[in-house]
C-alpha cells in the first residue's frame, strides 16, 4: 500500500472519531459568512487576514487538500465558485453534506495532489491550501502544479508545519527525533507511525516550502507565524507553523 493510501484511510478514521479538522461548519456559521462575519484558518489558531483575499465574488477558487466542510462553504457563501480536491473520502463527504444542506454548488474531487492536479493551465483565481503537505514526501512538485493551474495574477495561500513538532515526544518535553522526519526512510519510525494511527507524516524545511514556491515562479507577498493549538510549545508561544501569501505575476 502506498503511503498516500495509508494517509487517506488514516484521515478517514480521524474524521469518524471527531477530528477537529473534519467537523463541518454549522448552518449558523454559513449564514454569518453570507452577512460578512467569517474567519478561516490555514494554520491551527491565527485567522487569515481578510485583505489576503480581496473580493471573492465570482472568483474560481481551488481548496487544495482542504476538504472537511470548513473553509469551502465560507468561500461559497462569499460568492466564490469553488472546487475542492482532497484524498479523504470522509472529508469529501463533508463538503457534499454542507453544500446540499445550504443549497450551493461545489465541485468535489477525491484525488491525490501528489499525482498532478487534474485541471487545465490557468484555471483558478485562487488556491487555498491549509496545513497538509506534512502528509506528502515531496512538496516542490505540488507548488509547480499550483503555479500551472493558477491564472496570471492568481493568489496562492498556504499553511505549513515548519518541522519542530516532529523532533519532540508526544508530551513535548524531550527531543527524540532527528530531522528530516521521514518514516519511509526509517523502518522503526514507519512501524511506530502505523501502530499509533498517525499516518505517514513528513517534516519539511522553510527552504523546501518557501523556497519551493519561489522556484515554482511565485512572488511572496506576505506571511505570518502561528503556534500549535495546545501543548507545551503553545504554552511557551513557540511558533511551529507559517502561513504564506504568494502571487503568480501577470
Amino acid at each position: 500500500m502506498q503511503y498516500q493510501e495509508i494517509n487517506s484511510k488514516t484521515i478517514d478514521s480521524w474524521c469518524q472519531e471527531g477530528w477537529e479538522w473534519g467537523r463541518p461548519i454549522t448552518h449558523e456559521e454559513y449564514e454569518a459568512a453570507k452577512k460578512g462575519i467569517w474567519d478561516v484558518l490555514l494554520t491551527p489558531l491565527r485567522p487569515v487576514p481578510h485583505e489576503w483575499f480581496g473580493s471573492l465574488k465570482g472568483k474560481k477558487l481551488l481548496g487544495l487538500a482542504s476538504g472537511g466542510g470548513q473553509q469551502i462553504p465560507i468561500f461559497s457563501a462569499l460568492g466564490a465558485v469553488c472546487t475542492v480536491l482532497d484524498y479523504s473520502g470522509e472529508q469529501c463527504a463533508s463538503e457534499k453534506l454542507v453544500a446540499e444542506r445550504e443549497g450551493y454548488q461545489v465541485t468535489v474531487i477525491q484525488a491525490d495532489m501528489t499525482k498532478g492536479l487534474p485541471f487545465e493551465d490557468n484555471t483558478f483565481d485562487m488556491i487555498f491550501h491549509p496545513v497538509s503537505n506534512c502528509y506528502i514526501e515531496e512538496v516542490k512538485p505540488v507548488f509547480k502544479e499550483c503555479f500551472r493551474v493558477l491564472k496570471k495574477g492568481g493568489i496562492f495561500l498556504g499553511g505549513f508545519d515548519i518541522g519542530i513538532n516532529y523532533i519532540l515526544n508526544d508530551e513535548q518535553t524531550e527531543i527524540v527525533h532527528k530531522l528530516p522526519f521521514n518514516p519511509l526512510k526509517d523502518e522503526k519510525l514507519y512501524q511506530d507511525s502505523i501502530r499509533n494511527n498517525e499516518g505517514i507524516q513528513f517534516s519539511h524545511t522553510l527552504e523546501e516550502q518557501i523556497g519551493g514556491q519561489l522556484e515554482a515562479g511565485f512572488r511572496l507577498t506576505n506571511l505570518y507565524e502561528d503556534t500549535n493549538g495546545e501543548g507545551r510549545l503553545r504554552e511557551y508561544n513557540i511558533p511551529s507553523f507559517i502561513a504564506t501569501r504568494a502571487v503568480k505575476d501577470p
